[in-house]
């Protein structure tokens, strides 16, 4: 399982792949799958990675890793998987985007800003 779904670039690394099946984040036909377990044609695979889930039929059998192109021809993701990866995609980019916080003390604009929210002047 680990080297299929390192070939199919679901992970960066075999040893991350193995980490997500013993955390459970890898099922296999409605079940929970160990990195040791042997991947068959027509298994369906639900992935979860920092991608996303995934649900993907296996098409194509590979222990070898190749190029992303050749990794893409080794399943094939269900329609109802990819439609609701694309709405939480564009769920994500609606979300307004805030600032990260500065390090340190406020400068004197800041604190001016921060008088005006508070209607101090």
């Amino acid at each position: 399982m680990d080297k299929w779904l390192w070939a199919a670039r679901f992970f960066k690394t075999r040893s991350l792949a193995a980490r997500a099946c013993e955390l459970g984040r890898i099922g296999s036909n409605g079940r929970g799958a160990k990195a040791a377990r042997e991947v068959r044609v027509g298994d369906l695979l639900h992935v979860k990675n920092d991608s996303g889930d995934f649900q993907v039929e296996v098409l194509v059998l590979s222990e070898m890793r190749g190029p992303a192109a050749v990794a893409q021809t080794l399943y094939r993701e269900t329609e109802a998987s990819r439609e609701l990866r694309l709405k939480l995609a564009e769920e994500r980019r609606a979300m307004p985007h805030f600032e990260a916080l500065r390090e340190g003390k406020p400068s004197k604009r800041d604190r001016r800003e921060i008088d005006r929210f508070r209607g101090r002047v």
